[in-house]
């Protein structure tokens, strides 16, 4: 007997588990149980940006975990502050909050905008969400997260939240005004479906946080880290904000996050307003400057970028020829979306059967977010398998 059926009987189900039981890992590709070898093209949901087993992760766990796992944060930890500094050197950051997970990160972040807004008046405490956004589970996160289905059943939640709809200025701009402390907005929606910000919309969302003096906070959970093909995706759209929140990707497969705090609003916190137990732990971090370190390459970036267009241009001739399955791909580097209506469960099992893990996101996207250093030999691999897929349900 495998592990599942304790799984089942043991963890509380909040996720609808994949049926097989994965017991090893090696750069793109995970093998279960049996032996089985899949290719895995959503890696963690965009955590394992570099692959299973990546041997300069590895070795920088070994080390720091030979020194001490954790310690308080009563003590600054050599990791920690040497993560930190790469982060402010190579982005608009000027110091950073450290968190376990990306929920942890919009959580600061929202703490940060409604003292920041508090500062400046007491009825400065609104902030606003985009309509089919998702920033997290908690009760904080999920307030801002734009989705009912999500928070009915968790109501009352927090009060003076307000939802735009995602890419319209008019309807931004019926909700904005001077009680405005914060905007939280996705460079790209991730579980809304891969869909990108408009430069011209997010520009002026800018021009409006100068005008209103509200922070700008660009939710990266997903897309940061290299993921688009610069190292934060903001940097695709000639805006600076004043918050960026990252996670997942950052490290390596380790629960570690980040509020990247620009000049505005770097020193509202103040010892006692917020912290964490386990944030940042140094074994965490220690992987996560490896990431960094590797996601900072122009060279890695700028494949990124180029393998992103290769898949889509791919994706497109495929659909060219199997018309009525795919009616769009979207996104940006290696997080793209492949729209296949209905189809999609079916593509997803299919998949599965011939030794390939993709995700569905918005019921109706296949979410391509593999590992960022997959080779050309292994994305026309999961392309080749892509296509028989199509051409099977063609027929």
């Amino acid at each position: 007997m495998g592990f599942l059926e304790n799984d089942d009987k043991y963890i509380i189900k909040t996720y609808n588990r994949t049926p097989i039981e994965l017991v090893d890992g090696d750069g793109v590709f995970v093998t279960d149980i049996n032996g089985k070898r899949y290719m895995d093209m959503f890696s963690g949901i965009a955590v394992n940006s570099f692959g299973h087993k990546n041997k300069k992760i590895l070795e920088a766990v070994i080390n720091q975990a030979n020194k001490y796992i954790h310690l308080s944060n009563y003590f600054a930890t050599e990791p920690a502050v040497k993560l930190a500094k790469i982060l402010v050197e190579n982005t608009f950051a000027k110091k950073i909050f450290y968190t376990n997970s990306g929920t942890e990160s919009n959580e600061a972040a929202i703490k940060i905008a409604r003292k920041y807004g508090r500062l400046k008046s007491p009825t400065k405490t609104k902030i606003l969400s985009a309509v089919n956004s998702f920033h997290g589970r908690t009760c904080g996160s999920l307030t801002i997260t734009g989705q009912k289905k999500y928070q009915v059943d968790f109501e009352p939640l927090l009060p003076n939240v307000f939802s735009f709809i995602f890419n319209d200025i008019d309807s931004f701009t019926e909700v904005v005004d001077g009680d405005v402390c914060a905007v939280f907005i996705e460079a790209i929606q991730g579980e809304g479906g891969i869909v990108e910000i408009d430069k011209d919309f997010i520009k002026e969302v800018k021009i409006l946080s100068e005008k209103y003096d509200f922070l700008l906070i660009i939710d990266e959970i997903q897309s940061g880290i290299g993921r688009t093909g610069k190292f934060l995706a903001y940097e695709n759209y000639d805006i600076v904000p004043d918050i960026v929140t990252v996670a997942k990707a950052m490290g390596g497969g380790f629960p570690l996050g980040a509020v990247l705090a620009g000049e505005k609003c770097c020193d509202v916190l103040v010892p006692g307003d917020h912290g964490t137990t386990f944030g940042p732990n140094p074994v965490a971090c220690a992987a996560g400057y490896v990431v960094v370190e590797e996601a900072l390459n122009e060279v890695l970036l700028a494949e990124v970028s180029d393998k992103g267009i290769y898949i889509k241009n791919k994706i497109q001739l495929i659909s060219g020829k199997y018309p009525g399955i795919i009616s769009e791909v979207r996104g940006l580097g290696l997080m793209l979306g492949i729209n296949t209506g209905e189809y999609s469960s079916k593509i997803k099992e299919e998949a599965m059967d011939k030794n390939l893990l993709l995700n569905i996101t918005a019921e109706n996207i296949i979410r391509i977010v593999p590992a960022l250093n997959i080779s050309y030999e292994e994305i026309n691999e999961f392309i080749k398998i892509f296509e028989e897929i199509i051409q099977n349900i063609n027929k």
